[in-house]
């Protein structure tokens, strides 16, 4: 596509991006960084341990109420489908016997 090709609205547009000049000649756009600037081991693992400090863990009451509610909830949904699964398969017993 040469820039003959395109309308008074698409070359503005592309002034305004940037793309065109003042004579409406093609301008490279500056190239943007490959990947911004890095931080050595020592200061990533001291921002994480500033990091994890700020975070509220919850204490052992919690971390046990929680623990038996999950535990209930899978007893209760592995006892649901197995019955589910026994139901069927009784059905289908019957059904192809």
């Amino acid at each position: 596509m040469s820039m003959d090709d395109l309308n008074r609205e698409q070359k503005r547009q592309m002034k305004r991006q940037g793309a065109l000049d003042e004579n409406g000649a093609p301008t490279r756009a500056p190239r943007p960084q490959a990947r911004p600037d890095r931080v050595g081991p020592l200061q990533y693992l001291n921002e994480v341990r500033d990091e994890m400090r700020k975070v509220a863990w919850p204490g052992r009451p919690e971390i046990v109420r929680y623990s038996i509610i999950v535990t209930a909830t899978v007893v209760a949904y592995t006892a649901f489908v197995g019955g589910l699964d026994y139901g069927l398969q009784y059905v289908a017993d019957w059904f192809y016997a």
